[in-house]
């Protein structure tokens, strides 16, 4: 198969923005890391499972088509509707989510698709890439299930990518969130880790977790709030400063949008501060705009971004 596949949910975007009006898009965490790596040029699949027949799950694959990824291993679910969530910001472009996903067919991803289609696809993957937010929606059973398949592509060499976004309401506990994602880690060779996250799951600061979390996996990228970034690689810690600031009108994406930047550059084989810096460029253009995705022509230009090879 080749390239990336992804492994996470695509909803309905509504982002509010004021006197009762809104904007409509389609995002989902794994899914906007999938867009920014296509047009960066890496070729994505996306793994998910939409409903059938409805106007929202035809416009994602419409979307899916328009920005090139692959849709081979979507599974479609009669009657069924994707999730929903809304987005308010502050004025400072942070943002609050509200999520309408209980019939969402992704919830059932293990008991609707075919299984050994997908597992199979998986094993000619260059790098399969999943988050705290899919293992989190598929529930216990569905997370045994990823799990045991994740432990045979790692033994068989595939390279796993994981970013730990953990959304506390879609957990039972701080708990179970923090034992499932340690349980991905080691067989993962990127992780991917931001401190509003990773204090809220762990309760301790990004640095100790990020060098925790490196005992298990070889490359550890932890971004902190301030934008300075830290990759843990070969056993060092090489702490990166922040860029410039910039004036963001909606953070939706932010990380998703660097994780892209970052994952081009890495599968290129391009040294680590490259990765940061392309992370930070396409980053620095999503909180620039409403929503998740932002529009192609608002990519940061060819020099900001991994060199293609």
């Amino acid at each position: 198969m080749g390239g990336v596949v992804g492994f996470g949910e695509v909803m309905v975007e509504v982002s509010l923005t004021g006197s009762g009006s809104a904007v409509i898009g389609y995002a989902g965490d794994v899914f906007n890391t999938a867009v920014y790596l296509r047009r960066l040029g890496t070729q994505v699949s996306l793994a998910t499972a939409l409903g059938d027949g409805d106007p929202f799950s035809t416009a994602i694959l419409g979307l899916m088509a328009a920005e090139g990824i692959g849709a081979e291993l979507v599974t479609r679910a009669p009657g069924r509707l994707p999730g929903l969530y809304t987005i308010q910001r502050d004025a400072q472009g942070e943002r609050s989510f509200f999520f309408w996903r209980e019939q969402a067919p992704f919830r059932q991803f293990f008991d609707i698709a075919d299984v050994s289609a997908f597992t199979t696809a998986l094993r000619g993957a260059d790098l399969v890439y999943v988050s705290g937010i899919p293992l989190a929606v598929i529930g216990e059973a569905g997370r045994a299930k990823l799990l045991a398949i994740l432990a045979d592509l790692a033994a068989a060499g595939v390279k796993i990518a994981f970013d730990s976004n953990y959304r506390p309401s879609l957990w039972p506990s701080r708990d179970a969130a923090l034992a499932a994602m340690e349980a991905v880690i080691p067989y993962c060779r990127l992780v991917s880790a931001s401190g509003q996250d990773v204090e809220a799951l762990t309760l301790r600061p990004l640095d100790d977790v990020a060098a925790d979390w490196a005992r298990l996996c070889p490359e550890v990228v932890a971004r902190a709030e301030d934008r300075t970034v830290t990759v843990y690689l070969d056993g060092k810690a090489h702490r990166l400063p922040a860029p410039p600031p910039i004036q963001a009108i909606d953070t939706t994406g932010a990380g998703d949008s660097f994780n892209a930047g970052y994952i081009s550059a890495w599968l290129k084989g391009e040294p680590f501060e490259r990765g940061v810096a392309a992370g930070h460029a396409v980053a620095a253009r999503v909180v620039q705009h409403v929503g998740a995705i932002i529009p192609a022509a608002a990519m940061p230009p060819p020099g900001q971004r991994p060199s293609q090879r």
